[in-house]
């Protein structure tokens, strides 16, 4: 069973849980990894001793957008003049 999942690794968030996040790429949900072993095993009950291989392919890299901080200029007005043209 091959399945692809999103890895966003944010060693600078705030919570530990955010730094490390594994996503299924169509429904943004985290995976159950137990519910997919017991999808592969089936649904016999009883106890399994399983082995799970974990292969990763990083099969692209998004780059983090790096914030731009843009410089807004507003003009100064007096309050005191807007307040005599609306009277």
């Amino acid at each position: 069973m091959m399945k692809h999942y999103i890895l966003n690794l944010n060693p600078t968030a705030k919570h530990e849980w955010d730094r490390c996040i594994l996503r299924d790429p169509l429904t943004a949900k985290r995976p159950d990894i137990a519910k997919l072993i017991t999808e592969a095993v089936g649904a016999d009950t009883g106890s399994y001793l399983v082995s799970v291989n974990i292969e990763v392919q990083v099969l692209e890299q998004a780059a983090v957008p790096q914030a731009e901080q843009l410089s807004l200029s507003f003009p100064e007005v007096s309050v005191s003049s807007q307040l005599r043209e609306a009277a």
